[in-house]
């Protein structure tokens, strides 16, 4: 079971015992992935209506996310000229 396309990519091996550590990449990876995010979400029901209102949130989040990042990129690029040469 673990060498599943779907399971792959969670596995983490422990060394010399570390169980610690082992658990920290583990939650790291499902963090990154959403999984826990999606488990916590579905730990209790969701009405379409908060559904819908959570998915237009996240969606206005990430073009917020893309336009601040695109003026960020385009204020610390170099080659750039100066908007105020007079001032």
């Amino acid at each position: 079971m673990a060498n599943h396309v779907r399971f792959l990519g969670r596995t983490v091996m422990v060394q010399s015992g570390n169980v610690e550590a082992a658990y920290g990449a583990l939650s790291r990876i499902l963090s990154h992935d959403g999984l826990a995010e999606a488990v916590r979400r579905r730990r209790y029901y969701e009405k379409p209506c908060r559904r819908r209102q959570r998915l237009a949130y996240e969606a206005c989040r990430r073009v917020y996310n893309a336009e601040m990042g695109r003026k960020i990129a385009f204020l610390a690029r170099g080659s750039r000229q100066d908007p105020w040469l007079g001032c």
